[in-house]
């Protein structure tokens, strides 16, 4: 029998990653990259080029039998009713709309959003990015036909869809669709009756909603949402990308997810499993069969990749934190990790709050950094890299104090992103949180689980695919995480 091939995308919020593997065994074959512009708001036209040379650089689809899309989650994309898009995408870390986010908690109250959504709106979730534009810009608000996130748009335009003189099929929004993981941080879904909220989506917007492919209605269209696996499409045309790059007739498109859906569908994880990633931003999620709901709202109670439910608290800061004290100091990742290893644990007192572009978990979006304990013995590089190492685990160890409160345990704590493979930072880690450390081989995960994602719906079945991991033993040593949290409150 010959191979079979799909293929994974992580369209990331810095970068674009396609990894294609091998349907049953999930090696990888070919792999490829595009970066994306920085900033919090991007016109959506640079994904769609990078996804064209992502693909490009991994060698075409031409032999590839499905293909799933993980996206960063909850950013805003607005469609008028020709396809095109209204303004530049608001991403997840676009925090102008956090007072928005403040109207709307208040209007309702905490409880009831937890209740009706699993989560409490902050400027993150694509309601309060709604809600922004409805206030702050009245003549895009009224424009807005559709409203899609960055793996629902993509996937869309990946089956064809589009503006009419760069689609085949054009601009047929009714053709939107979503997976559940991603409609849960809306702030306007319910990941425990898996379905929209129409009274919320006017509530940030307003204006009425409907569900992609039902009514006929002028209410402003939201995707409808794939099962896990469930094909979103087939193609019946060849499909032109960026870059000469060309999606063949036939290609099976599964309905993508979230990205940390996709990094714990790609490392296999299930309840008990918690993953500490640390991207530019960080994240604790789990899998749990349990309804999760935080009525504080540190917790979002998503939904994951596979029907459970993902349980995950997101800060603005983590790998950030290396790159900004790393660039003081005039050190790499890796010099910043062996100077911070010079120094003992806790720092001689010496902590690093890393507010660096405010915070969203605890919500403080206005919030700065600061850096306590300073004195003679404290101030030099040594001391300064170790505080960042621990002051970046230590609200990470927060969030996942947060997560271990609304009942989910922990039996495997996993550690993933570009900063796990610094050697201090897995060092700090077993202290910090006080346990062992599973620390995955280095992979894109989200691309790996996007890749899992489309086997299932080609085959009808969830390929387990596991990561080999090395185990870092835990080394308690609380005092780190107690003179942190002196210092945050």
């Amino acid at each position: 029998m010959s191979q079979q091939l799909v293929a994974g995308v992580d369209s990331s919020t810095q970068s674009c990653k396609v990894t294609v593997r091998d349907a049953v065994t999930g090696a990888v074959v070919r792999e490829g990259r595009a970066s994306h512009p920085d900033g919090t708001a991007v016109d959506p036209q640079h994904w769609w080029d990078a996804l064209g040379a992502a693909i490009a650089d991994a060698g075409g689809l031409d032999d590839v039998a499905a293909i799933a899309i993980a996206g960063q989650q909850h950013g805003m994309v607005a469609l008028d009713a020709d396809g095109h898009v209204v303004r530049d995408a608001l991403l997840w870390n676009d925090v102008r709309s956090a007072d928005a986010a403040a109207q709307m908690v208040e209007e309702l109250g905490q409880e009831a959003w937890v209740a009706r959504t699993g989560l409490v709106p902050v400027a993150s979730f694509t309601g309060t990015k709604l809600r922004w534009l409805r206030d702050t810009e009245p003549d895009n608000a009224a424009r807005v036909a559709a409203v899609a996130l960055p793996h629902d748009w993509l996937s869309w335009r990946l089956r064809g869809y589009g503006p009419a003189d760069q689609s085949p099929h054009g601009p047929d929004l009714d053709a939107l669709a979503t997976d559940a993981s991603d409609a849960s941080g809306t702030a306007y879904w319910d990941p425990v009756r898996r379905e929209y909220d129409p009274d919320l989506f006017t509530l940030a917007l307003g204006r009425p909603m409907r569900v992609a492919e039902t009514g006929d209605d002028d209410a402003v269209i939201v995707p409808r949402v794939v099962d896990p696996d469930e094909p979103m499409g087939t193609l019946d045309v060849d499909v032109p990308l960026p870059h000469g790059v060309v999606a063949p007739l036939g290609l099976v498109i599964g309905p993508g997810l979230g990205d940390n859906a996709g990094a714990a569908l790609g490392l296999g994880l299930g309840p008990g499993d918690v993953a500490v990633s640390l991207g530019t931003s960080g994240t604790v999620f789990g899998v749990t069969d349990a309804e999760v709901r935080d009525p504080s709202g540190t917790v979002a109670g998503f939904a994951d990749g596979t029907g459970s439910r993902l349980p995950i608290v997101t800060t603005l800061n983590a790998a950030r934190v290396l790159e900004v004290i790393g660039g003081l100091l005039g050190a790499d990742h890796d010099q910043l990790g062996e100077l911070a290893l010079q120094a003992p644990a806790g720092a001689d007192g010496l902590v690093l709050v890393p507010y660096f572009v405010g915070e969203r978990t605890p919500n403080r979006p206005d919030a700065t950094a600061s850096l306590t304990g300073m004195t003679p013995a404290t101030t030099d590089r040594p001391h300064l890299a170790r505080a960042a190492v621990e002051g970046m685990l230590c609200a990470l160890a927060d969030g996942l104090a947060a997560v271990e409160d609304t009942g989910v345990t922990v039996t495997r704590l996993l550690l993933i992103g570009g900063a796990a493979r610094n050697d201090a930072v897995r060092a700090v880690a077993a202290q910090v949180f006080g346990r062992d450390v599973l620390v995955p081989e280095p992979g894109e995960y989200v691309a790996a689980g996007a890749a899992k994602q489309a086997a299932w719906v080609l085959s009808g079945t969830l390929p387990h695919w596991e990561p080999d991991t090395t185990v870092v033993p835990g080394d308690p040593h609380p005092h780190v995480l107690e003179q942190y949290r002196a210092a945050a409150r």
